[in-house]
């Protein structure tokens, strides 16, 4: 599949670092996921995430939004450590949404009652929320798919309410998890627009993890790669994959993003 971005963005007018996992530690018994992780999300950038499976790409995910908390190390938003902040604060006032692997929705209501079920929770002007959730369903083309109750959608319209939902919010952070799994061709290149433009038009900034590695790095701006507890490399898609070690942990020496 070809690249989907018509630009990187390789230098950040601002270099404004949005998002800091600093020296993150998490054990699961005696389990060892994540020892003295770092990294960091620019203001406007979109960053993926690669490894191998159980690296802990959803772990991440998962302390960043509050599900988890690390048994050290601190995160922090626009510098402020929110480690001890409870998950509606993280939505509410860090702005960050979340699109998970797998569910997301509620199976019994339609499109559009998933949209006001989250929107109650999440906006309190009543006509704001009727105004965002006609906004999005317009956005995202789901006129025809708004009366349709969730377990009847199809994996990608399923998908496409999952980002709504988490859009309701807001955000200024998009956290997706595996979007690309079990979707078709046309269907992944349609969300990578999606992506992107998210990017482009509503300066959200997105860290996303998928095992679909060209599929992501296909309209990522930054990727890296975890193992052993560990970021061993990060660099724009192309230089990523020419990483010695970036190729012994993951990609291996033949992998080509083209």
């Amino acid at each position: 599949m070809a690249i989907i971005k018509k630009f990187r963005i390789k230098n950040f007018k601002s270099k404004k670092e949005l998002i800091k996992l600093d020296r993150i530690s998490i054990y699961f018994g005696k389990r060892k996921i994540f020892e003295d992780l770092n990294f960091s999300l620019n203001q406007g950038e979109i960053l993926g995430l690669l490894g191998p499976n159980g690296v802990g790409k959803s772990t991440i995910f998962n302390i960043i939004i509050g599900l988890l908390k690390p048994n050290y190390g601190s995160i922090f938003i626009d510098q402020e450590n929110i480690t001890n902040e409870p998950i509606f604060h993280r939505t509410k006032k860090y702005k960050i949404g979340y699109v998970p692997q797998h569910g997301g929705y509620f199976y019994d209501l339609t499109l559009r009652d998933n949209l006001k079920a989250i929107s109650e929770m999440v906006i309190e002007d009543k006509k704001l929320r009727d105004e965002r959730i006609n906004l999005l369903i317009s956005k995202f083309e789901l006129e025809s798919l708004q009366n349709i109750k969730a377990e009847f959608l199809s994996g990608g319209q399923k998908k496409r309410l999952v980002i709504c939902l988490a859009l309701l919010s807001n955000p200024r952070i998009l956290l997706l998890d595996e979007p690309f799994a079990a979707l078709d061709i046309m269907t992944i290149k349609n969300l990578q627009q999606i992506i992107v433009d998210l990017q482009t038009q509503s300066n959200i900034s997105i860290i996303l993890c998928d095992h679909q590695a060209r599929d992501l790095l296909s309209c990522v701006d930054l990727a890296i790669v975890l193992s052993n507890g560990k970021v061993i490399a990060k660099d724009t898609p192309n230089n990523l994959i020419k990483n010695i070690d970036a190729q012994n942990a993951y990609f291996g020496d033949s992998f080509k993003i083209n």
